[in-house]
């Protein structure tokens, strides 16, 4: 098993990493210090399961949950400091979780777990509420944080994917266009483009049934022929 390590505290993960040292079926292809740099992880690396800490600053391991790809998604062990109340929760919805300090026998019997049954777990009464409010951009040195309702649209390009605002700049993602599109309002305009329709001044059609949008803030997003009619049936014109 190719296994990622999530944790925002340096000795949490190194003591993970030296209890799964042992096991010969275990490679340990990364760690993570916070959810950002996880979700580029899961993106690249495809490991098959992620021991993730609940508990961490600017997006908890929950919300990590909501703003990764269904398609892409990993068998997750939770590792949590919560209470036996909490505890209980997880385990009515057959949820693998660890107690933080990790507890060698408990860990034995996640592995043991995982072994024998490869089947995705089913994370949707665990998510939180399925529509994102933020959406997490990465630049040099940093992370901004960007409200759903000031994004103008989003373009996908060979290098990645991003997230464009009333000033125009263009900000780097690790979201998919595919969980855009599921957990927000914005809408696909195009196979390359989400626009958020509350941000959209007016459509200008053009020729061969193509069309193009004018945002608030001045962009100009181009509409596909496959999608015109579902714009037009979103923004109900006739």
């Amino acid at each position: 098993m190719r296994v990622l390590l999530v944790d925002d505290e340096q000795l949490a993960r190194d003591e993970l990493r030296d209890l799964l040292k042992p096991e010969p079926d275990i490679e340990i292809i990364g760690a993570c210090a916070n959810a950002i740099e996880a979700i580029a992880a899961v993106n690249r690396l495809a490991p098959d399961v992620v021991f993730l800490d609940i508990q961490m600053p600017r997006v908890s391991g929950l919300e990590m949950i909501s703003m990764l790809d269904p398609g892409r998604m990993p068998r997750i062990v939770f590792v949590t400091a919560f209470d036996a109340y909490a505890v209980q929760a997880f385990e009515e919805h057959a949820f693998d979780y660890m107690l933080k300090p990790i507890d060698k026998a408990r860990l034995d019997k996640t592995l043991e777990r995982l072994r024998q049954d490869s089947r995705p777990q089913d994370l949707g009464p665990l998510q939180p509420s399925p529509a994102l409010r933020q959406i997490p951009c990465t630049g040099v040195n940093r992370v901004t944080l960007m409200r759903v309702e000031d994004v103008e649209y989003v373009l996908a390009k060979p290098s990645g994917i991003y997230v464009v605002g009333a000033d125009g700049q263009e900000r780097f993602t690790e979201l998919t266009l595919r969980t855009l599109e599921e957990k927000t309002p914005l809408f696909r305009c195009h196979r390359q483009y989400l626009v958020n329709p509350d941000r959209i001044k007016e459509i200008s059609f053009v020729e061969h049934g193509l069309a193009e949008i004018a945002t608030i803030a001045g962009q100009t997003i181009p509409v596909s022929r496959r999608f015109l009619p579902m714009l037009k049936e979103r923004l109900g014109i006739a």
